[in-house]
C-alpha cells in the first residue's frame, strides 16, 4: 500500500469542523477537529481507492507526490 503526504485545512462553520485537502479538492467535516481530520482521512482513502480502480490515479499524483510543495496565507481584496 502506497503512503501519500497530504494537507488537511480545517475551520469552524457554526457548530462544525470543516476539514479540506487543498491537493485533491476533497473535503468532509466533524462536530471537533479531530472529528473533522479523521473524516477527512477516510474520505480521502475512498477518494484514492476509487481513483485507483478508474485508472485516473496516475493523473493525479504530480499534485499529491512532489517533494517540493508550498501554501502560504494569501490577502485578497474583493469587491
Amino acid at each position: 500500500m502506497k503512503r501519500y503526504h497530504l494537507t488537511a485545512v480545517i475551520w469552524k462553520e457554526g457548530r462544525q469542523y470543516v476539514s479540506k485537502c487543498p491537493e485533491l479538492g476533497v473535503a468532509s467535516y466533524g462536530g471537533t477537529p479531530e472529528k473533522a481530520r479523521a473524516a477527512l482521512e477516510e474520505a480521502l482513502a475512498l477518494y484514492l481507492a476509487n481513483a485507483r480502480k478508474l485508472g485516473i490515479l496516475k493523473d493525479i499524483e504530480p499534485a499529491i507526490t512532489s517533494a517540493k510543495r508550498y501554501t502560504t496565507p494569501l490577502d485578497i481584496a474583493a469587491a
